[in-house]
């Protein structure tokens, strides 16, 4: 009979259920290591062989420098597990040594046709994307609302700022394409705007503006006194 499996241990002391309830902070590196082992040996938890593992490598720190041969030479850690193990030790690595990406700063409508440009001029349908920008105006991230004719139901505040929240975003700029070339705004496209700049006020978001692009032409209606 297999005894690798946590079966007797109650779900909340489980490292994933722990993990998942409490967050990576609350576990312990045995637990992290379990996270990685995945299972265990006939008659050993992965828990207690997580345990061990980190017992005769000696340490987290000297984790840094295990090899292959070092881990495979350990009872219940074949090749998979080492492998495993190694390839989430080297993710760390790299992150611990990773520099800060180039954020893109929006400081004028300029900045967001230069962004943005390229991807949306020759889009034969309209393509409503928000960037979220952190206190810096620096570009976390964008996101692509909607696909097709830009109206109130399918430019919804819900939708721009459950994204806008969950990035942790000081403020938004909305942009979307007239395939006609022309990016001058259409009634539709101001009531819009101010629909979601009154949503943000209430939120606490605020919407800078909104950068209508054409053919290797751009409209700010900020710029332009429309919002």
């Amino acid at each position: 009979m297999k005894t690798n499996s946590l079966v007797n241990v109650p779900t909340s002391e489980l490292p994933r259920e722990r993990m998942i309830q409490y967050g990576l902070d609350a576990l312990s590196n045995a637990e992290l290591i379990a996270i990685l082992l995945r299972t265990g040996t006939a008659g050993e938890s992965v828990l207690s062989l997580a345990q061990r593992v980190l017992g005769q490598v000696g340490g987290i720190r000297q984790f840094l420098d295990v090899s292959l041969e070092e881990l495979t030479a350990i009872k219940g850690i074949g090749v998979a597990k080492a492998v495993q193990l190694l390839a989430g030790i080297e993710l760390g690595r790299r992150i611990a040594n990773s520099t800060p990406e180039q954020r893109w700063t929006i400081r004028s409508p300029e900045d967001v046709a230069k962004l943005m440009m390229e991807e949306l001029r020759h889009l034969k349908r309209e393509k409503f994307v928000c960037l979220f920008l952190n206190t810096k105006n620096q570009v976390l991230a964008q996101h692509t609302v909607s696909i097709g004719s830009l109206n109130s139901s399918v430019v919804h505040p819900r939708e721009v700022f459950k994204e806008a929240i969950r990035r942790s975003s000081a403020a938004i700029i909305c942009l979307h394409n007239h395939p006609s070339g022309d990016p001058t705004p259409s009634q539709e496209d101001i009531e819009v705007t101010k629909r979601l700049i009154n949503a943000g006020q209430i939120i606490g978001i605020a919407v800078l503006d909104h950068v209508i692009i054409g053919d290797g032409r751009f409209y700010s209606l900020k710029e332009n006194g429309c919002i």
